[in-house]
């Protein structure tokens, strides 16, 4: 069973939607005790790290997310909610993952909305049977500035910026997978098959 963490800033029926079409159970939550019991878990995102961060207070879940053992992905908002601290809203973060996220510069255009590649730096078991620069569908206006150790994969938008970070059992893209056809799939079942719900 995966749990997909419902903190009302989430897209969670995409990901349940895709979770589904690969025959995965998953449970859409706010509750601290079925994050904790799930096989894997999944932190999708969008929206502001502010209210986000609130939200996970509330819930108290931002007790519980740094003590999962099982594996654990976050997808873009849900990415950047692992860093120390974030410029969006001048706010600390959960501090899974070290690092910073910071606004797009002003050389490009922000956000970036639409698709983009991902080049590996590191493998992984995420990107199992996925080539180094296939395309991924992004939407966001701040990137996660990850410690070096942490970044699996880049990609360029002007500059290059850490778009699949890992520390330990949190692995984080900050594209959506759910939205990135065959390939963003193909992530899922990786995660999906790494929590052992494939």
């Amino acid at each position: 069973m995966i749990a997909i963490i419902d903190y009302k800033a989430g897209n969670v029926a995409s990901v349940k939607n895709a979770l589904d079409r690969l025959g995965v159970k998953s449970l859409i939550t706010s509750k601290p005790s079925e994050v904790l019991a799930a096989d894997g878990v999944i932190f999708p995102g969008q929206g502001r790290a502010g209210s986000a961060i609130k939200e996970l207070q509330r819930t108290r879940l931002d007790q519980a997310i740094p003590q999962i053992s099982k594996p654990f992905l976050g997808i873009c908002l849900g990415m950047q909610l692992l860093a120390d601290f974030s410029d969006e809203d001048r706010i600390d973060c959960l501090g899974i993952i070290s690092g910073r996220c910071r606004k797009f510069p002003a050389i490009v255009k922000s956000p970036q909305l639409g698709w983009n590649k991902v080049a590996f730096e590191q493998n992984s078991p995420l990107t199992e049977d996925i080539k180094s620069g296939e395309y991924f569908y992004f939407v966001h206006s701040y990137y996660f500035d990850a410690a070096p150790e942490a970044v699996i994969g880049t990609t360029n938008y002007g500059f290059s910026f850490p778009s699949i970070v890992r520390h330990d059992n949190f692995f984080a893209v900050q594209f959506h997978p759910e939205k990135s056809g065959p390939a963003g799939e193909r992530l899922l079942k990786n995660f999906c098959e790494v929590s052992q719900c494939l």
